[in-house]
């Protein structure tokens, strides 16, 4: 039988204002507040390191960083939000057919300036939620399917959650922060 030893200290704990979504709100609610607080929790990830820090590998040869995840959560609000539900005539960042991993492989750039896109994406998405019921469709790309607003807020909810358990760990490794 193998001792298991059960640590008596752990790393710093994150930890910063964060507002928890109303548990007796309506539908349009729940989704806007929790997808806020998915989105504030991995800004919480991501709180006090340097650039070299959110740019740092978790486990090679994995390409996660948490400069790469902004980069992919930036891309993926601008793609599902603006491109996909709004129909607006933008770019795509950080995406290429000839590189389409570039939000994870290719962090050139001011990581400040990586955050202020995400933050300005962020709030143009508030927009378009805020002007549209969650009955309006959107269109896939891809395949040309209709999409409501309703499974777009349940599609970036969980695209946040999934990248912040990510995140989770790649803060851990970098400086042993742990939390929010």
């Amino acid at each position: 039988m193998t001792e298991h030893t059960i640590p008596t200290t752990f790393g710093p704990r994150l930890s910063g204002e964060r507002s928890d979504p109303a548990p007796l709100g309506d539908e349009r609610q729940a989704l806007t507040e929790s997808l806020e607080y998915y989105r504030r929790t991995f800004e919480l990830k991501c709180t006090g390191l340097d650039p070299g820090q959110l740019s740092e590998r978790s486990v090679p040869p994995s390409t996660l960083t948490l400069h790469g995840l902004l980069r992919h959560l930036t891309g993926c609000e601008r793609w599902w939000f603006r491109i996909q539900f709004a129909g607006e005539a933008v770019p795509n960042l950080y995406y290429s057919d000839d590189d389409p991993d570039q939000d994870f492989t290719a962090l050139d750039g001011d990581v400040g300036e990586a955050f202020s896109l995400w933050h300005n994406e962020c709030e143009r998405s508030r927009e378009i939620v805020a002007a549209s019921p969650l009955e309006r469709t959107g269109t896939r790309i891809s395949t040309g399917e209709p999409f409501t607003l309703r499974w777009l807020m349940l599609r970036m909810i969980g695209e946040y959650a999934r990248h912040i358990g990510q995140a989770d760990l790649i803060r851990e490794r970098i400086d042993g922060a742990t939390g929010e």
